[in-house]
């Protein structure tokens, strides 16, 4: 058994190629980029849409090669779990989704093993966290209020039940919130995009009726003209 020599690689999921990224990293190894192509998307098609950590582990002699599968960020499985893009730009002011408890504890389980806690209550809480950044309701709560409801064991129930999906009413609820949320977000982003450009356009006005220093009047712009002097009569002296 040879040397062995680890690259790691952050991949579309399901989508890996061999570009630059990957291929010129594992081509001084000399591996099949191919096959290393192909298991990578095998592992990661579940993870479609995101970016996923992996690990690829050669063997320098025989060119052998394993893959270790990481998860994706919390973000990322977050915003899968709501059908979301892109979290808020005012994650304080402006909500953009709602997510199930059921849904938190789910990416709390996929995070828990990367995540500095010691059970799944802690992790719960980190994926609160997460949520509150991003801009999204959880329960239809504030993240913040759901983080206390936490600690006082609201919740403790369905998270020692380790329950990963909401029951159809519920999710047809929340899915329905969110679609609510999201378009008065983009509302939001509407007006504030005309009214930025309403106050480009006015102080583009203002600059163009206002005449530059020392610049040529306009032709049959009346010039202003000094104010007449009175002349002085000289006195003669008289001898």
């Amino acid at each position: 058994m040879g040397k062995k020599a680890t690259v790691e690689v952050m991949v579309d999921g399901g989508k890996a190629t061999a570009g630059p990224a990957l291929g010129g990293t594992l081509g001084p190894l000399k591996v099949n980029i191919g096959q290393v192509i192909s298991q990578l998307n095998e592992k990661t098609k579940d993870f479609a849409g995101m970016k996923v950590p992996a690990k690829v582990i050669v063997d320098t002699e025989s060119k052998e090669f394993t893959i270790t599968i990481g998860t994706p960020p919390s973000s990322d499985l977050i915003k899968k779990e709501v059908n979301l893009e892109k979290g808020s730009g005012e994650p304080d002011k402006v909500k953009v989704a709602v997510i199930s408890m059921e849904q938190v504890i789910k990416v709390a389980k996929m995070k828990s093993s990367s995540l500095i806690v010691n059970n799944l209550k802690s992790a719960t809480k980190v994926v609160v966290g997460t949520c509150n950044s991003l801009g999204i309701l959880v329960e239809g709560k504030d993240p913040k209020a759901v983080m206390r409801e936490i600690d006082e064991g609201k919740y403790d129930n369905v998270i020692n039940a380790g329950k990963t999906e909401p029951d159809a009413e519920k999710k047809k609820k929340f899915q329905t919130m969110t679609v609510e949320l999201q378009t008065k977000s983009k509302e939001l982003q509407k007006q504030k995009a005309e009214a930025k450009a309403a106050a480009e356009a006015e102080a583009a006005a203002k600059v163009a009726a206002t005449p530059a220093a020392g610049a040529t009047p306009v032709a049959g712009t009346p010039t202003p003209t000094a104010a007449p002097q009175k002349k002085e009569t000289a006195k003669t002296e008289k001898k």
